[in-house]
């Protein structure tokens, strides 16, 4: 494939545009003499080196990207006036970056961990970001607990490694983390490629219509390929053969026109019957089950186009949950809450505060007219716009109408759980995921968390994590239990 250039033919030149005489030999005090402060170009690229890269992601750091189409194929406008959602056939253009979560920036791809399916739409009305997993589930329900959990998935401060420990430690402790786990160290847990993961918004979130009425929606975006999985033994070796695995395909199945698609489904309960839902439908660690809201296929999504610089489309991409359009919102998931903020302020910090201005991040479809100004790498769009509203001098207005409904609160101020529904506790769908698995899954699953359950240091941390698979299910904790017994001696 041959990429488009972008620089021009003719002299090499400085950051300055003057022209480079030699760029193979640095200025010295004779030919055999020290070099000389006055070598501007030698200082110029050495400078820049020590500055192309910025912080890497805390989380989802290891990702690949590519640009694509949603196409919608339902109409849905009874449930919400998004313009992007508005007529049968509509395409928008979007990005989309896909990651591991827990590893660093250099690690491996095929590593057993969710996948971030985190998608961009460049619509008319503004970006829109909807920022996923290929489970439709996570780890803990509330923010609160996320830098906890994340710590437990790093390196430890001491031993600067990943211990068995700390992340049984913690997941022991929080049972609610035992439905994710249960997917996690199942067939799922190390996709073969990008292409062959389902995506899935997995918090809940708003849909309003013209009329005003709310509904909330889960997203799905099932894969055309079909599910691929590894098993930890061909992960193992593949991440020592290419390390780049999933990168790799992703870029050159797109190459070669073989363009991956995702068929997009939504799940859509009316307002009013969230209170009574047997399960409470703003909990990131439970699915709404099919049977109760069956899935309803809106679109199709495709990606078509590569990046054509990694560092500048995909390093320097931001994703913030908080990108809602009309006629989408968030809801009261506690998770989402606590995201709304923290995806905008990491990236605000990592990339800076003009991230919003790079071409990946600006809007497609539309203009963003603020009157924030300033700030490392402004470009001064703004010309000489007066920067407050209101104004007289013909500046941008508020529309006065929010982008979601409002929704009713009560009740006193202060810490409290989320409000628990009839069918809530931490273990229930994790055993109805455990008895939905064929004997060979189970069998694999089984293994895969004892190989890890097996090495931590401690008897309690041990019997703690195995207790939670038990209380989800007696067969699932009797045959674990068995299994790291045999691995411990």
């Amino acid at each position: 494939m041959t990429l488009e250039a972008h620089v021009t033919q003719g002299p090499l030149t400085t950051e300055a545009g003057a022209p480079v005489a030699d760029n193979q030999n640095s200025e010295t005090a004779g030919a055999g003499g020290p070099v000389l402060v006055q070598d501007q170009l030698l200082l110029e690229k050495l400078a820049h080196f020590n500055r192309e890269r910025i912080p890497e992601r805390v989380v989802h750091a290891r990702g690949a990207g590519a640009y694509g189409t949603f196409t919608l194929t339902r109409d849905v406008s009874r449930w919400t006036r998004a313009a992007f959602l508005s007529e049968v056939g509509k395409r928008t253009e979007t990005f989309l970056r896909f990651s591991t979560v827990a590893g660093n920036l250099g690690s491996a791809d095929a590593v057993r961990d969710p996948r971030g399916f985190a998608l961009k739409f460049y619509t008319e009305e503004g970006n829109y970001d909807l920022v996923g997993n290929n489970t439709p589930v996570f780890f803990i329900k509330d923010a609160i607990k996320f830098p906890d959990f994340i710590h437990t998935q790093k390196r430890d401060p001491y031993t600067g490694s990943q211990e068995a420990d700390n992340v049984w430690d913690f997941w022991g402790l929080s049972p609610e983390s035992t439905h994710q786990v249960t997917w996690l160290f199942g067939d799922r847990g190390i996709p073969a490629s990008y292409r062959h993961v389902n995506g899935y918004g997995s918090h809940t979130y708003q849909w309003n219509n013209a009329a005003g009425e709310v509904f909330w929606v889960k997203y799905h975006f099932k894969t055309d390929q079909g599910i691929r999985n590894l098993t930890t033994e061909e992960a193992v070796r593949l991440s020592g053969v290419d390390p780049d695995s999933h990168q790799r395909d992703l870029r050159e199945a797109i190459e070669r026109g073989d363009f991956p698609s995702w068929t997009v489904q939504v799940q859509i309960m009316p307002a009013a019957e969230a209170a009574t839902y047997r399960f409470n439908p703003f909990d990131l660690t439970k699915v709404w089950p099919h049977e109760d809201y069956p899935p309803v296929e809106i679109g199709r999504l495709e990606l078509n186009r590569n990046p054509q610089n990694v560092f500048a489309e995909v390093e320097q991409s931001v994703f913030s949950p908080a990108h809602f359009v009309p006629g989408v919102g968030p809801s009261p998931d506690k998770m989402l809450q606590g995201r709304l903020f923290a995806y905008g302020d990491a990236h605000r910090y990592r990339v800076g505060i003009n991230a919003g201005h790079l071409p990946v991040n600006r809007p497609h479809a539309t203009e963003a007219r603020t009157h924030a100004r300033d700030g490392a790498l402004y470009d001064g769009r703004h010309d000489g716009a007066k920067n407050y509203e209101p104004n007289s001098f013909g500046g941008p207005v508020q529309t006065d109408r929010p982008l979601w409904q409002a929704v009713p609160v009560d009740g006193h101020t202060g810490n409290s759980a989320a409000p628990a529904h009839a069918e809530d506790d931490d273990f229930v769908q994790a055993g109805d995921l455990y008895r939905l698995m064929s004997e060979d899954e189970k069998e694999r699953l089984i293994a895969n968390l004892a190989g890890f359950i097996a090495k931590v240091s401690r008897d309690d941390i041990a019997e703690r994590a195995v207790r939670n698979f038990r209380l989800a299910d007696g067969d699932f904790g009797k045959r674990l239990d068995a299994a790291v017994q045999a691995l411990r001696g």
